[in-house]
């Protein structure tokens, strides 16, 4: 099997690059020039990446970029539509070309925010900012386009390499004494590497079906740890794990604050639960708690 790998270094993508390698020959890119076959993985770059497909001839293709500075989209609303829409629009086109299966990954943003039930993957999005439009956009593409594709949205993704909550609230906390986290929007944090993982398990369980049982298994799913709580939470959650593990850490008080209280250039959904039922039936798969990832994390971080 041939796989290739879009957006190697991101959070996903530097954790894909181990869990795919069991699976096949992975060509792994960014957008640099690849040293040896002069690839780029540039998904803005659509020359480039028709290139890339038409000579490698991959089976499935993974694509871990993503426009995910959700803020800034609200003023970089034409970069973030090339990212999340155009270019995904192009390697659906592509990968339908050679009858590729495309791996994509999305977000629970695609949906309204509101209530208190987790998201199925059927229920009507409704995304409340930029970012979140652009990546429904990306997932309508992905529908229209006829290829053969799996849709992954996850949430509050984390992990040791990148910039995510959990090493903010580490730099904060050992030089801030007090800190205010918003305690009305609910989800569940979710690990790079068991994105990765679990990518790496469904492509395995998917490509020895025969045609017509790898069709039933197309389509978007929901991909996040188990359990939920609030950032509040989830903050408490890391200091106490940081301390246990021998980390000095400054803060001494943490005040929950409402959303309204910090105002942000995107609104932001306080419901984040996503139902995985489809994604643990369809693939026998288990999800772990999200404690348990996050304590290896910072089992990861704090050396």
């Amino acid at each position: 099997m041939k796989i290739l790998l879009l957006g190697k270094n991101g959070q996903v993508g530097w954790e894909l690059q181990r869990s795919l390698q069991p699976l096949g020959e992975v060509v792994a890119l960014d957008r640099q020039l690849d040293g040896k076959k002069q690839w780029s993985g540039d998904v803005a770059n659509f020359a480039a990446i028709t290139t890339v497909i038409e000579q490698f001839q991959p089976d499935v293709v993974v694509n871990a970029t993503a426009y995910t500075a959700v803020d800034k989209a609200e003023s970089e609303s034409t970069q973030a539509n090339l990212i999340n829409h155009l270019a995904v629009k192009h390697l659906a086109e592509q990968c339908k070309a050679i009858d590729a299966l495309l791996i994509h990954y999305s977000t629970d943003y695609v949906f309204g925010g509101q209530g208190a039930a987790a998201w199925h993957e059927d229920d009507s999005t409704a995304p409340i900012n930029i970012y979140g439009q652009t990546k429904r956009d990306g997932e309508i593409a992905l529908e229209q386009s006829g290829a053969k594709f799996i849709n992954f949205r996850t949430s509050w993704v984390y992990a040791a390499r990148g910039h995510n909550f959990i090493k903010t609230m580490l730099k904060l906390a050992q030089s801030k004494d007090e800190l205010s986290v918003i305690d009305d929007q609910i989800g569940a944090p979710t690990g790079a590497a068991l994105i990765a993982d679990i990518t790496a398990q469904a492509i395995a369980a998917y490509v020895p079906h025969e045609a017509a049982q790898q069709h039933k298994l197309h389509g978007h799913y929901h991909l996040v740890a188990s359990g939920e709580t609030s950032w509040f939470a989830y903050a408490q959650y890391i200091f106490a794990i940081a301390r246990a593990k021998g980390l000095d850490l400054q803060i001494k008080k943490l005040h929950p604050i409402v959303t309204t209280a910090y105002p942000t250039p995107a609104k932001r959904p306080l419901n984040s639960r996503l139902n995985t039922d489809k994604l643990q039936c369809n693939f026998k798969l288990h999800l772990p708690h999200w404690t348990s990832g996050v304590e290896h994390v910072l089992g990861e971080i704090i050396l």
